[in-house]
């Protein structure tokens, strides 16, 4: 499938989002580990999320489903089962990477297999902490291409053990996906386990470990959690995604005269790094908590102005790692030159991004250099509609569609059907808010 998006007139209205899948997939898996009935709702469309939630069910946890609502029978600590075949993940880095956290303190032997493109992400950085804790962990190397690599590449099989063993583990590259999987792996270990995180990740695993019961608490950089079992906390309401918020706000911010209000998105501190960018070039941002609870959520209200370009560092990265593609396009936007550091984690992302990003972009007419692997340089500056590739990153295709509502002419991203990986619903948000005749989508043969 691919899109074509015209330069559009402001982008007005209200808008809700999806649910948080970053979210969702905690609550999944919390939810199978925890004593009693948990309620999920809304329930999201994405793919990955659709995969955490037949792992649980190839675990033997009882699942039931309905358009917006999932309800899981928690089986407890000690009640999974060893699967019946290999359990797949799909395209989800963030399923099978959690999912293997959860499987280290099993007393059975279990196989994540993975889609194309997650097969070539890295795992040694799960792998190296979950076998300190005692679990085995193989997984496909690629000699052929890098014979001097230690690196782990899906299928990963995991050897469970119970009990792990408790460690202390400090965290060379922010992740938190890993940071996840280890606490998780926690709640089997022989005593307490620590994370120590150099910069801080999105906090969503300890939010949601915190309201299934579980003994964690925060002390300094550091994250602990005592071994025990879970109870279900009844109904979950999961806040709309950031993350798919965040093209959104960047749309808005960039087409003059434009006025957004995305309602119910969540709000949780630790995700809000692009409002605080956006706001340092110049953007006009408002938030509003509506709800506390155990993950904040409220409204966000997007006003155009004109953006100016900034310096975006190394710490502040983990903390927008699923916004920098739309970053860019706000960069290419802004008056004057926008440089990011420290973004080397892009290029493992589901492809990779840095080149995706940097090739639409100057497909677009942006002007661009890469000084360093993991830096880049955007000068910004008017953009021409012209033809793209989203590289079958769903992150880079709805980025490239956001430039072409500010591009001269007709913009056409390819190969967009990717979106529904995270974001299936996208094409129709950005429709409602900038007209049908703007966003045209057209099935390849």
């Amino acid at each position: 499938m691919d899109v074509t998006v015209q330069r559009t007139p402001p982008l007005r209205g209200t808008l809700s989002l999806p649910p948080d899948k970053a979210i969702c997939h905690r609550a999944v898996l919390a939810a199978a580990l925890g004593i009693g009935t948990t309620e999920i709702h809304p329930w999201p469309l994405a793919d990955d999320c659709q995969r955490t939630l037949q792992l649980v069910a190839d675990l033997g946890v009882p699942v039931k489903k309905s358009p917006q609502t999932v309800w899981i029978d928690g089986r407890g600590d000690a009640g999974l089962r060893a699967p019946t075949q290999e359990l797949f993940c799909g395209e989800s880095g963030t399923t099978l990477r959690l999912a293997a956290g959860l499987l280290a303190g099993q007393p059975f032997t279990t196989r994540l297999s993975a889609g194309p493109s997650l097969s070539r992400r890295p795992m040694r950085r799960i792998v190296d902490p979950l076998s300190e804790m005692g679990a085995r962990l193989e997984g496909r190397r690629m000699a052929a291409s890098d014979p001097g690599s230690r690196e782990l590449y899906p299928p990963l099989t995991v050897h469970g053990r119970r009990p792990l063993r408790a460690v202390r583990c400090e965290m060379e590259l922010p992740s938190a996906q890993v940071k996840s999987a280890i606490l998780l792996a926690g709640l089997f270990a022989d005593g307490a386990t620590s994370v120590v995180e150099r910069v801080p990740t999105r906090d969503h695993t300890e939010r949601i470990l915190r309201a299934f019961g579980a003994g964690i608490r925060r002390e300094g950089r550091g994250v602990t959690i005592e071994p025990g079992a879970l109870r279900s906390p009844g109904a979950l309401v999961l806040p709309g995604d950031f993350s798919s918020a965040a093209f959104f706000v960047v749309a808005a911010s960039c087409v003059p005269g434009s006025r957004l209000v995305l309602e119910g998105v969540g709000l949780n501190p630790t995700r809000l790094g692009l409002l605080e960018i956006l706001k340092r070039m110049g953007g006009c941002l408002t938030t509003t908590v509506s709800e506390e609870g155990w993950e904040p959520r409220g409204t966000v209200v997007v006003e155009a102005r004109s953006l100016r370009g900034v310096s975006v560092g190394p710490s502040e990265v983990p903390g927008v790692i699923d916004e920098l593609p739309v970053l860019m396009v706000a960069a290419a936007c802004a008056t004057g030159t926008t440089r990011f550091h420290g973004v080397g984690e892009l290029r493992v992302k589901e492809t990779d991004r840095i080149r995706s990003m940097v090739n639409g972009l100057r497909q677009l007419g942006a002007r661009i250099v890469l000084p360093a692997p993991d830096a880049v340089e955007i000068d910004g500056g008017p953009l021409r509609g012209a033809v793209a590739e989203s590289a079958g990153d769903h992150r880079t295709a709805m980025s490239l569609a956001v430039a072409g509502l500010v591009a001269e002419g007709a913009t056409t991203v390819r190969g967009v059907a990717c979106v529904a990986k995270s974001f299936p619903e996208f094409f129709d948000h950005l429709r409602a808010v900038a007209g049908s005749p703007t966003v045209k989508t057209v099935d390849n043969p």
